[in-house]
């Protein structure tokens, strides 16, 4: 068993695409639209969709903005360089949340908001693994 994807509704598709691909480096994998349903779904990810899991965006024709809940967490994305990283997120559109810091375990990470008002998480990835950020976690 493993995970496939995580749906993420979105106001503007086009937006949001551009969001993921530019300020995280991700890359659209599809798009189809649904005539008789009035949605678009797309995927965006690091590889393609058989070797890993990947974002799906959720786009509603007739509906411009969510009301995000309660229950929604964050996206999370190792980085190498995180101050770097929480820089180009802002350039790309982000809203700023959290600016680089260290946390209690140690650990370096920023928070940033995609164009939805989603959370982004950043975490470098050299504070939480060590010094090889490739190496799989215990």
């Amino acid at each position: 068993m493993r995970l496939l994807h995580t749906m993420l509704r979105v106001g503007d598709l086009d937006k949001s695409i551009a969001f993921y691909e530019k300020a995280l480096g991700m890359r659209l994998l599809r798009r189809k639209d649904y005539e008789s349903g009035r949605f678009t779904l797309a995927f965006l990810g690091y590889c393609e969709e058989s070797e890993g899991s990947v974002l799906e965006l959720t786009h509603n024709w007739d509906t411009k903005e969510y009301d995000l809940g309660k229950g929604y967490g964050h996206l999370a994305f190792g980085v190498d360089d995180l101050e770097k990283s929480y820089q180009h997120c802002l350039d790309c559109g982000a809203t700023a949340k959290v600016a680089p810091k260290v946390f209690g375990s140690g650990t370096r990470l920023a928070f940033v908001k995609d164009p939805d008002g989603y959370d982004v998480e950043l975490i470098e990835l050299a504070s939480k693994f060590g010094d090889k950020p490739d190496q799989p976690r215990d």
